[in-house]
Order: structure tokens, then sequence, then C-alpha cells
């Protein structure tokens, strides 16, 4: 139906005519009127230009009418039988899911990555602090055994 509307305003159309100026140029004889026969060409060019606006007038709303028109159709038109609504929504369903699937795979990719960051973050934290823990435990183990040999050589000045 609205395929047929949107097409019989198409060919109803008025069309602009081409050529059409709208600044007329005026002459004046020496005694300051017009010749006639400029006034009669100024006057066709006045009607030229009262004939275009009133028609530019006209060609916008049939203009936007013929495009709403034409939107509505395309946007009904799939729906109009049952098979090809059928077709339509089997055609969103699988869109959809489609973009589902990708959203999914995404926030996967996302969340493993994230992980394997965590993962190494904690690893990297882990041996620096093993490392820092060895560092401390050699440094106490050589002050004890210093200080133990100092301790032992006091001992020995110390008269019994």
């Amino acid at each position: 139906m609205f395929a047929t509307l949107a097409s019989f305003l198409q060919r109803q159309a008025i069309r602009r005519p081409k050529g059409i100026t709208f600044m007329a140029t005026q002459s004046k004889s020496a005694n300051g009127t017009k010749p006639k026969a400029t006034q009669a060409k100024a006057s066709a060019t006045d009607k030229n230009q009262a004939r275009a606006v009133a028609e530019t007038a006209v060609d916008l709303p049939v203009g936007t009418v013929l495009t709403v028109a034409e939107r509505v159709s395309e946007l009904v038109e799939p729906f109009t039988e049952r098979a090809g609504a059928k077709k339509q929504l089997e055609s969103y369903r699988t869109q959809l899911r489609r973009r589902v699937k990708r959203a999914e795979r995404r926030g996967a990719t996302a969340r493993r990555r994230a992980t394997s960051e965590a993962r190494k973050t904690r690893t990297r934290f882990e041996r620096e602090a093993r490392k820092r823990q060895r560092t401390v435990e050699t440094t106490l183990k050589r002050n004890r055994d210093e200080l133990e040999q100092r301790v032992r050589k006091a001992r020995d000045l110390l008269p019994v």
C-alpha cells in the first residue's frame, strides 16, 4: 500500500522550471519612467519569481511526504507477508546472536588478559619478595656469624 502511495506521489510531484532568475534588472528612460518593453519584461520576471517561490513552498512538504512514505515503506515492506516477516525476524535473530557471541568473545578475551596480567604481577611480586628475603637472611646470617666470632674473641681476652 505504502509503496503504491509513494510511487503515486512521485509521479505527481511538481518540478521547478530551470533557468528562473530571482533578481530582475531594471532600466529607466531619460524622464525617469520605465519603457513599456522593460515594464513587460519586469512584470514577466516578477511572475516567474512568484511562481518559483510558490513552487518551492509546495516542493518542500511534498518532498518530505515522499521521503517519509519511502522510509515507512522500507520499514513495513519486509513484514507485509508472513514468510517475509519470518525471514526478517530470523535475520534479526541471527544478527543478535552474532553480536552476543562477539561480545562474549571480547569479554572472555578481556578476562583472560586480566587474569594473565594478574598472574604475571603476582609472580613478579613473589620473586622479588623471595629475593629480598634471601638478601635479608644472608645478611642476618653473616652478621650473626660475625657477632659470634667477636663474642668468642672477647671471651678469650677476658681473664678466667
